[in-house]
Formats: C-alpha cells, sequence, structure tokens
C-alpha cells in the first residue's frame, strides 16, 4: 500500500485530489497539508511513501521545499502539481528529484497514469536487489510513450487503444468484450483484440466468468 501525503493550500482541490486517490488501488492518503510547515510536520509524523505537492502555498514555495525534504527524507518521492508552466520552476523541481510534474487542472486520467507508474516503479526496486539493463530501461521507460516513441503491432490504432483504455479504466468491476465493443461502436472480436493486447502488455488483466448458461467469459480489468 502506497502512503500518499497531499501537500495543498486549496482544501477544494487537496480533496478532488484525495477522491483520486481513493479510486486507485494499493494508494491511500495517510495526511494533508495546507501549507510547507505542516507537510514538514507530517513528513516527520507519519510514514509517507509519496509526497504530492503544490508550488505556491502561503508559507513557502513547494519547490524550495524540495531541498531540504531530498535531505531529510530521501524515501519520500514527490510529484509535483501546480499551475505554474514557468520553464524556471519546472526545471528547479526536476533537478530537486521530483519523479512527475503535472499542470493544473489535473484529469483523473493523467493522475492515474502518474500514480500507477509509481507503484509499478516502486515495486520493481522492491523486488530486485540487483538491476540488469533491461530492468534499469523498463524503470525509466513511461507507460505514457508517444506513438512516436512507441510502435505498435498490426491491426493495434493507438487513437481506438487509448479509448478502450479509457472505457476500461472508468469501469472498476470489469468487462467483457461485448460491453467494451458495445461502447466503443467495433465487434467483440475487435474488442477482443485490443483487450488481449493489453493483457500482454501489463496494462491489463483477465479473469473467467462463468454465466448461468454457455462458455464462460474472460472479464477485463485496468491494472
Amino acid at each position: 500500500m502506497i502512503k500518499v501525503v497531499i501537500a495543498e493550500d486549496d482544501y477544494r482541490v487537496a480533496r478532488i485530489h484525495e477522491e483520486f486517490i481513493e479510486k486507485i488501488a494499493g494508494a491511500e492518503v495517510t495526511g494533508k497539508a495546507l501549507n510547507a510547515k505542516a507537510t514538514l510536520e507530517l513528513l516527520e509524523e507519519r510514514s509517507v511513501d509519496l509526497l504530492i505537492m503544490d508550488i505556491y502555498m502561503p508559507d513557502r514555495l513547494g519547490s524550495t521545499l524540495l531541498p531540504e525534504i531530498r535531505k531529510k527524507y530521501p524515501h519520500v518521492d514527490v510529484i509535483m502539481i501546480s499551475a505554474s508552466n514557468e520553464k524556471e520552476q519546472v526545471e528547479q523541481s526536476l533537478r530537486n528529484g521530483v519523479i512527475d510534474y503535472i499542470i493544473k487542472p489535473v484529469s483523473f486520467e493523467r493522475f492515474n497514469t502518474a500514480i500507477k507508474e509509481y507503484q509499478k516503479k516502486k515495486s520493481l526496486l522492491n523486488q530486485k536487489n540487483e538491476l540488469d539493463q533491461d530492468l534499469i530501461d523498463h524503470f525509466f521507460r513511461r507507460t505514457g510513450q508517444t506513438t512516436m516513441d512507441h510502435k505498435f503491432p498490426k491491426g493495434i490504432d493507438p487513437l481506438t487503444l487509448s479509448k478502450v483504455k479509457e472505457i476500461l479504466q472508468e469501469k472498476k468491476a470489469g468487462m467483457n468484450a461485448v460491453e467494451i465493443g458495445s461502447q466503443m461502436g467495433a465487434s467483440r472480436t475487435t474488442a477482443r483484440r485490443y483487450l488481449e493486447y493489453l493483457v500482454s502488455t501489463g496494462e491489463a488483466s483477465a479473469e473467467l466468468e462463468y454465466g448461468i448458461v454457455g462458455r464462460p467469459e474472460r472479464k477485463y480489468y485496468m491494472d
């Protein structure tokens, strides 16, 4: 379970981010802070894996906290979420070790991608004492690569694939190929091709669902 602290001076935005976390399996919010002072106090008092922090807080810029956090709490990873897209702020955050930088307003899809990516990388590090080059390359490669960086197999269109992923993410209880096909306006065969591709890349999982009559149907879930 990933322990998350949210540092955000707008309590309404903090609540939105908390609701995002509540939708993601394997992550939970253990505290929220409205300013820099409270953020440091939470990091001192609680077990924290991930800090989601805004730059603009009433008593101090979040970006100026980073060196102190890196020194005192080297085990805490940081995702910066801010309305600031100024080059200086972004560069300062990256140089001080943030694992992601997201510009407000934040969509759930982008937020979910960041947390899932973090969970995968943390799990990888926890499972291995030594990493070979392939695993290191996997660690630094983001799942959100552009289509220019990634070649899809024949029959897999990136835009359609994105739609299938979006549908699956909204349905936490899982869906079969017929249900997916109906929502995306395609046949069950086409839907199954995309779903099986997601299973092969590790982005989704499948299990057999037995009905009252007929053959069992594979049900798919986003991981």
